[in-house]
């Protein structure tokens, strides 16, 4: 498996893995499925920011996708990241998700970031949690009741990881360019 940028033709099949994410799962809260190119115009936005968008690939196939964005748009949040990541079903659980993960972190460490921030959708979402708590991620919080989707309530799962001190003034521009 290589971890390696996205690239435009690529976005084919990023589509196709989470359209799967966005029909089957509570991972996100997307009801319907965008388009490859609405998923390619995203991804012009974060790597405009200087932000990394990766993909996992294997032999000719993307087997994953993995990128970090603004964890809330207001600038005084630029120095830290929401991490999004999804594999394709045939894949799950054979560790593609946690390579794109540390790649993902040594990626934002290497960008100045301080922290990066999971936002998962669904308490059980358990393969996410664990994935992100292997990797050093701590549990920040709760929103009980966050979303609805495929008749039910979800919550909304907080976790963190701090990429390097907080303990004195940030340095750096973070992603506001």
């Amino acid at each position: 498996m290589l971890i390696r940028p996205a690239e435009p033709a690529d976005f084919t099949a990023i589509a196709d893995i989470y359209r799967d994410g966005v029909l089957h799962g509570t991972g996100t809260f997307d009801e319907v499925p965008p388009t490859a190119s609405a998923l390619q115009a995203r991804w012009q936005e974060i790597t405009a920011m200087n932000l990394p968008y990766l993909v996992a690939v294997e032999g000719d196939n993307i087997i994953g996708f993995a990128y970090a964005s603004p964890f809330r748009q207001r600038v005084a949040y630029r120095y830290g990241v929401e991490d999004s990541i999804y594999v394709h079903p045939d894949h799950k659980g054979a560790g593609v998700g946690k390579a794109l993960l540390s790649a993902l972190i040594t990626a934002c460490t290497e960008g100045g970031f301080y922290a990066i921030y999971a936002v998962i959708g669904d308490a059980a979402n358990t393969g996410s949690i664990r994935l992100h708590e292997t990797l050093g991620f701590e549990h920040t919080g709760t929103l009980p009741r966050a979303g609805y989707k495929f008749d039910r309530w979800i919550d909304v799962i907080f976790m963190m990881k701090t990429l390097r001190p907080m303990d004195g003034p940030a340095e750096g521009t973070g992603w506001a360019i």
